[in-house]
């Protein structure tokens, strides 16, 4: 009997560069890049079976009540201060600048952004409608709408270029950054407060996990055979509960969500 072959959005990188299969599933890899434009198909039309997701994009969908089920696998997580530039000329000299300054971000539900208002408000006294922020793009989740603290940039406006030109006075970005000298951390010492926070919480960001279509879990093995594929990356319920219980505070706190989520509910 053939392994069942799941569709599966999953990033590159090298954990993912040589997946296993078992001799009952076996995932075929659907090229999406970047990676996080697949967590809205996912989310608004269950388009795969296996979805690589943000930890702020899942916790939003399970409280709307979206079927998908979260798997303990640890796609991506990292220090978060390094993300957020300013101008290499600009007046910022550290994050506690940034109360009354305009601010830009993908979308105010990305979880880097989620990650980082967190620290400003917790650290540094920055509570996220002290700031002026710009998005680009919707929630992955429907019907999620920004705060009045938000302002929608302009159709077909950059990110880079509106920092560049002084429209922004810092932005939130990705994993990739923009290239060159032009541009400085926020954070005078990006890698020393990103250890603050591992001191503080116990963990490091995590920004993708894992999940399934709901209709999927219940099939006797098959989450165990996922776990077997993704091992490289795979975790434990605990060790991910202060990272969940964190994010899912700090959503609440933020307005990305209405209430907390129990763990029951998040692993549902």
């Amino acid at each position: 009997m053939s392994a069942r072959v799941l569709n599966a959005a999953l990033g590159d990188y090298p954990h993912t560069a040589a997946l296993p299969e078992t001799p009952a599933v076996r995932l075929e890899r659907v090229a999406v890049k970047p990676i996080s434009r697949a967590f809205a198909p996912m989310v608004r039309e269950a388009r795969y079976d296996v979805s690589e997701m943000a930890i702020a994009t899942f916790l939003m969908a399970k409280e709307a009540g979206v079927p998908i089920t979260l798997l303990p696998v640890v796609m991506a997580s990292r220090f978060q201060e390094g993300a957020i530039l300013c101008r290499t000329d600009g007046a910022i000299r550290g994050p506690a600048d940034l109360a009354g300054k305009r601010v830009g971000v993908r979308a105010y539900s990305q979880t880097t952004g989620m990650w980082l208002r967190g620290v400003l408000a917790e650290s540094h006294g920055v509570a996220p409608e002290a700031i002026a922020w710009t998005t680009f793009e919707d929630a992955h989740v429907p019907g999620f709408r920004d705060p009045p603290f938000c302002t929608r940039a302009p159709a077909g406006a950059d990110m880079t270029a509106m920092l560049r030109a002084g429209e922004l006075d810092a932005a939130i970005f990705g994993a990739e950054l923009p290239a060159g000298d032009e541009f400085r951390p926020v954070f005078p010492d990006a890698a020393a407060a990103g250890r603050d926070f591992q001191a503080r919480h116990g963990f490091v960001p995590v920004n993708h996990l894992v999940v399934i279509r709901s209709a999927l879990a219940g099939e006797a093995g098959l989450v165990a055979d996922l776990l077997h594929i993704l091992g490289a990356a795979a975790a434990t319920r605990d060790a991910l509960a202060p990272a969940l219980t964190l994010a899912n505070r700090w959503c609440v706190a933020q307005g990305l969500m209405a209430r907390m989520l129990g763990a029951e509910e998040i692993w549902s």
